[in-house]
């Protein structure tokens, strides 16, 4: 087991990485405030990996609430999230109840919004079971739900008190998953370590069969970046935004084609492939810079083609990006690979060509 210990300057917590941890009440005791909690999972992990949660805990004399919520990211609404609050309700929860998160990304999200809410702020902890939210969504404190016109609109920062990272958790994953929670590896070496960008290049085979010394490796990677960054801006005043790098047109497309149609790690990997190419036409990535993403993204199964939203409709979706400031959207650009920046200058003209699907796979184009 690896340790990575998230460090802020009003908290700290850890995060254990590697295998057959789901059943290690022992990691889990020491952060729980009272011997009760409530497990928030959805209708498709529960039958897995609830029972064997469950079970440890309550050997542990800890008392467990559960609560199965609808699947899928079409559910990330007031509606699933009142499901978390009628239980609490129910069983009589208090302020010290830990939430625990059993589930991917929007599991974690919703679990985090609703411990934040609860009591005007309960304690969670973070048991991520698809590859995104390993080395991503579960670590940093986001929490949120989506609105019609905006994903992760309404939320709050409520940081974690322990992730468990569970190589095992992730055998019963689609492949779909597994590719989609890649995309999100890949942005860490994209936007700060080129040399992890290489590695990728060499083990995608690796990680997509899901050998667990790869996985591990890349989860522990990607928290190491994200941890840090977390530490220096954890509210995301300034280089935090930097991890958003591909989302502005990747929550446009989630948006634009309805939530579920694309997978959060489908519609980033063709966002960052989007941002690539505006760099590009900027004069600022090379060509083969481009090329290497897009070869990156296909190999590892991803989309790299955007769908046709039409321009009008994809500026419209962007102006509500968490990053839009005084009206205008601002995009995480590369300048190079392996360095990321945040940009709100770029003219309408570069936009309609990239949006018009006309630059995808820029580089090849070009020669």
């Amino acid at each position: 087991m690896i340790t990575l210990d998230l460090v802020l300057p009003d908290t700290q917590y850890p995060i254990h990485i590697g295998t057959d941890l789901l059943e290690r009440a022992d990691l889990i005791l020491p952060h729980l405030a009272q011997k009760k909690v409530a497990i928030v999972t959805n209708e498709v992990v529960a039958p897995l990996y609830l029972a064997r949660l469950q079970s440890s805990l309550e050997q542990a004399g800890v008392q467990v609430l559960t609560v199965v919520l609808p699947d899928g990211e079409a559910n990330k609404t007031w509606d699933s999230l009142n499901l978390i609050f009628d239980m609490l309700l129910e069983h009589g929860a208090e302020r010290k109840t830990t939430l625990i998160a059993l589930g991917g990304g929007v599991v974690g999200d919703m679990t985090g919004f609703a411990a934040a809410c609860w009591q005007r702020g309960a304690p969670f902890i973070q048991i991520p079971t698809t590859v995104l939210a390993q080395v991503d969504s579960s670590v940093g404190g986001k929490t949120a739900i989506n609105h019609p016109k905006g994903k992760n609109m309404i939320g709050a920062f409520h940081q974690p008190r322990l992730v468990l990272a569970d190589m095992t958790l992730l055998d019963t994953l689609p492949q779909r998953e597994v590719a989609a929670g890649i995309a999100e590896i890949i942005k860490y070496g994209l936007l700060g370590d080129a040399t992890f960008f290489s590695w990728l290049e060499t083990n995608m085979p690796a990680l997509l069969r899901r050998d667990r010394d790869a996985l591990a490796y890349a989860v522990k990677r990607s928290c190491e970046m994200k941890a840090e960054i977390v530490a220096a801006d954890e509210k995301e005043l300034g280089v935090r935004a930097l991890l958003n790098l591909g989302h502005t047109f990747g929550h446009a497309i989630e948006t634009g084609v309805g939530y579920g149609s694309w997978l959060h790690g489908e519609a980033v990997a063709v966002g960052m492939l989007l941002a690539a190419e505006t760099s590009y036409l900027l004069g600022e990535l090379a060509a083969e810079e481009v090329t290497r993403i897009a070869a990156l993204l296909e190999a590892a199964q991803l989309p790299t083609h955007a769908p046709d939203l039409g321009f009008t409709q994809w500026m419209s979706l962007m102006s509500h990006d968490k990053k839009v400031e005084n009206g205008v959207p601002r995009f995480v650009l590369l300048p190079k690979l392996g360095q990321a920046e945040i940009r709100s200058n770029v003219p309408v003209a570069v936009l309609q060509q990239v949006l018009s699907g006309r630059w995808i796979l820029a580089a090849k184009d070009a020669n």
